[in-house]
């Protein structure tokens, strides 16, 4: 049975270069389910061009080989069908990367449909590159890339045609729910028809538009294009200063957002400092709350330690584990699932001042009426002991809180003073 167009997407991202084969894939959604997931996305399971890179797609209608068994055909889905009927037997919907930016070096579509692509001032088929926005002069060039041309392109029906036909293919495979890679370099006139089209073959078709690391105005564009969800940022905040509610505040009229505590573009927050299981419950929880939407990748429950990578990432990287948080996870998952206010994107406003080592938040649902209290213990290192007076008087209201750093997620009264521990985050219900 499929998850339901009004509950939100608790999302396990899959990524498949931690196991041998599709087939252990199927192998895993017993432990995704039992962590309360209700969807899983996976990463592109395309055959690949020369540099390995998942990202780096040759053939979208073949599967990567590094993911077969030995002498299996690239051309016979079989393999993921049998994935994507396994996690919908278990009420499990799956998302897939949909990369159409660009395409490997060595993808037949160069050949076929030359005029397709980016050209540079010779002639030469254009490499997408992404500039550092705190460093303009360090600038990121995929050399193994080829950059597809949208505004220009004077086959720009065929091309629209294509991606559409690629979207069809996957949906009668199973897979009805689309995480769309750099959707803010693809144009609106791409985007609307071909949501609207899958929505049309299939209903309640589900598109999440990547838009992390572009600019404001970028973000700005995708409004109106269909999106179900967009990425937010709130991975990098800190507690410190309001950027991160006044960009939720400004996207939010969009679409609601997914957060998440580390993808697989970033380090692994069990590495970064402090390196704590509190940190590490910290980001999950702040992800949990913050939005509508959650995703975490594989090994966040295990404490991974090997940042992700495309190219090089193998099932060994995963032998390390420094703790087992499955079963908390399924309680934090099961909590947001369970708690209105956490089904909501929702509105944000904080209740006290960034200077003070306690942060206090309210979220709002979306229509303005309370919903719930956050109460946040800004010391990595330290616990904290809260003296009643000093939570904010709205937080009376909330008549329990949650104390979800218990393995338990216990709820007791509100009142009396409250202990903390380094990084802990209480909710007020």
């Amino acid at each position: 049975m499929a998850v339901k167009n009004d509950v939100p997407p608790v999302i396990y991202n899959l990524f498949p270069r931690f196991f041998k084969t599709i087939g252990d894939w199927g192998a895993h959604v017993d432990s995704i389910v039992s962590m309360k997931f209700n969807s899983v996305y996976v990463n592109p399971f395309h055959e690949v061009g020369g540099s390995k890179s998942l990202y780096s797609v040759k053939d979208y209608f073949k599967l990567n080989s590094e993911f077969l068994p030995s002498k299996a055909k690239t051309d016979d889905f079989t393999p993921l069908k049998e994935f994507v009927e396994k996690c919908k037997s278990n009420g499990v919907e799956v998302y897939m990367d949909l990369v159409i930016n660009h395409t490997a070096n060595e993808c037949p579509l160069i050949k076929q449909h030359p005029k397709w692509y980016k050209r540079d001032e010779s002639g030469n088929i254009a490499h997408p590159f992404a500039i550092d926005p705190g460093n303009p002069g360090s600038i990121t060039v995929w050399g193994d890339l080829s950059e597809i041309e949208f505004d220009n392109n004077p086959d720009f029906a065929g091309m629209k045609k294509y991606w559409d036909d690629l979207v069809a293919f996957y949906q009668e495979i199973g897979i009805n729910g689309f995480r769309c890679d750099a959707a803010y370099k693809i144009p609106k006139s791409i985007w609307e028809p071909l949501i609207a089209n899958a929505r049309k073959r299939v209903k309640g078709a589900k598109f999440l538009a990547e838009s992390l690391g572009c600019t404001v105005d970028q973000t700005l564009a995708l409004n109106g294009c269909g999106f179900d969800y967009l990425f937010n940022s709130s991975k990098w905040w800190n507690f410190e200063g309001p950027w991160c509610l006044e960009q939720h505040d400004q996207f939010r009229h969009i679409a609601p957002s997914i957060s998440f505590p580390e993808s697989h573009d970033t380090t692994r927050l069990a590495q970064d400092q402090p390196g704590t299981i509190e940190m590490q419950k910290n980001r999950y929880v702040l992800a949990a709350i913050f939005s509508k939407g959650l995703m975490m990748t594989t090994g966040y429950e295990h404490g991974a330690m090997k940042q992700v990578n495309v190219v090089t990432t193998r099932p060994s990287d995963m032998e390390t584990k420094k703790w087992d948080l499955r079963q908390w996870i399924g309680r934090i998952n099961a909590l947001k699932l369970e708690t209105s206010a956490l089904c909501e994107e929702g509105q944000w406003r904080n209740m006290g001042s960034y200077d003070h080592d306690l942060l206090f938040l309210e979220k709002r649902t979306d229509n303005g009426k309370p919903g719930l209290g956050v109460m946040i213990n800004k010391d990595w290192h330290n616990k904290r002991s809260v003296n009643r007076d000093e939570i904010p008087g709205d937080f009376g209201s909330y008549k329990k809180m949650v104390k979800v750093f218990d393995e338990k997620c216990k709820t007791v009264g509100n009142t009396g003073n409250v202990d903390l521990e380094q990084s802990e985050i209480v909710l007020f219900v």
